[in-house]
């Protein structure tokens, strides 16, 4: 694909950004340093790793993926590919039996000719044990909880939880640091954004590499084993 292409969905991750400034511009930590930017715009179909990452060869990681540093992915997590890439920033946890996957739409079949589209998935976000996600646009602080399950047409912008067990699989964009919870998937604005997990991400960093093989970091042009 154009190399414009590449740019243009890694810059939709900064959608969400309540400033709108141009990404380089935030003094926090930037969701791809420019190096592994520029990796991702001249890769091919394969998974890419940053340097800093965490991602167990127990995982499942399937189709053009991109990993962001400081990203934790668990064993037995699931990122699937399928329907065009997956970019995922920086500081992301994606635990155990989660499923992150850009599938095709139910009307849509894997041999049917249609422009792939990217899924884009933010900075500091939690995809707790057992929970789904096929969202394409995904912003900051967001938790997805334990066996929740958000669907291909919702847009989550930023510091948005989904409770445990529920359900949203509606065309719509949740606004930001909304709350559903519960059996009734109710609605609540909460005031603050979740904290990033920055402790928790030290701490796997360190303890997984004890007892899990992990994939190497891989530049563009070549697969993680």
């Amino acid at each position: 694909m154009r190399q414009s292409y590449y740019v243009e969905q890694i810059m939709n991750i900064y959608l969400f950004k309540t400033d709108n400034r141009h990404p380089w511009d935030h003094g926090r930590h930037t969701l791809l340093t420019e190096q592994f930017m520029d990796e991702v715009i001249s890769g091919t179909a394969s998974v890419k790793i940053a340097a800093g990452a965490v991602v167990c060869v127990e995982s499942e990681i399937k189709g053009d993926v991109t990993i962001g540093p400081r990203t934790v992915v668990h064993p037995k997590a699931r990122i699937i590919a399928e329907a065009g890439p997956i970019v995922i920033g920086e500081g992301n946890l994606i635990e155990e039996q989660a499923l992150i996957i850009n599938g095709y739409p139910e009307n849509i079949t894997p041999d049917s000719e249609v422009e792939p589209k990217t899924m884009t998935i933010g900075m500091n976000n939690v995809f707790e044990v057992g929970c789904v996600s096929q969202a394409l646009k995904i912003g900051d602080n967001n938790v997805i909880e334990s066996k929740a399950d958000v669907g291909r047409n919702v847009i989550l912008t930023s510091g948005c939880i989904i409770g445990a067990f529920c359900q949203v699989n509606t065309c719509e964009v949740i606004p930001e640091n909304t709350v559903i919870y519960g059996s009734g998937c109710m609605r609540r604005v909460q005031t603050e954004r979740p904290q990033p997990q920055t402790l928790q991400l030290d701490f796997l960093m360190k303890i997984l590499p004890n007892y899990h093989h992990l994939k190497k970091t891989v530049k563009a042009g070549h697969s993680a084993s």
